[in-house]
């Protein structure tokens, strides 16, 4: 819904926690987990073209993509960990756009976002940027994830999914769970995964 006519220009959006995040200037203090994972478990992805009866969440995606780049990765540290889980968490506010969508839009996009990842990161105290070598770990446990997504739930072909992702060695997708889980469920699994996650780090 558009805001009223000839109201003040808005660049925030109130969340359920309280917080007040800008989205132009976003501060790490108005970041909150119970927030990241109401919304990321309530953005489709694929636009929502999955089958089942529930979309096939952001949140889901963000716990496939962390479980498998703790598969590829030897011995990743609980810090490198969290970054995975992540690593969509801006989506919690701007949602979801595909890949085609994001290529029309061009740039402007890209720096919201990345102006969101450093808060994020910074509030969970991590580097505001990652390490090139990280991001290529994560991105490359990523596009496996889309890969299987891809040829399990949206209905692309292999030579397609192989095309826009490429073909996963050593891996296959009979190991994860590719149900769509309703909402609720990957909201909790969500938090149950980055409070794992925490503990982890607190110990080391």
């Amino acid at each position: 819904m558009a805001d009223k006519a000839g109201a003040p220009a808005r660049a925030w959006q109130r969340m359920l926690s309280g917080r007040r995040l800008d989205l132009l200037d976003p501060s790490p203090l108005d970041v909150e987990i119970s927030d990241i994972a109401h919304g990321l478990a309530r953005v489709a992805r694929w636009n929502g073209q999955t089958g089942g009866d529930h979309a096939f969440s952001v949140a889901q995606h963000s716990l496939l993509v962390e479980e498998i780049f703790a598969q590829q990765v030897k011995d990743p540290s609980p810090d490198a960990r969290l970054a995975a889980l992540l690593h969509d968490a801006p989506e919690y506010v701007i949602g979801d756009m595909i890949s085609p969508f994001k290529s029309v839009v061009g740039g402007g996009y890209k720096a919201v976002e990345q102006r969101l990842q450093r808060a994020i990161h910074l509030r969970f105290s991590l580097p505001a940027d990652i390490s090139e070598k990280l991001k290529k770990e994560i991105k490359r446990a990523d596009q496996v994830a889309a890969y299987f997504e891809a040829t399990v739930l949206a209905g692309f072909t292999i030579s397609e999914a192989t095309q826009f992702f490429g073909r996963p060695r050593g891996i296959s997708a009979d190991g994860f769970d590719l149900s769509c889980r309703p909402a609720k469920a990957m909201q909790s699994a969500f938090l149950k995964r980055f409070s794992a996650i925490e503990r982890l780090r607190q110990a080391g």
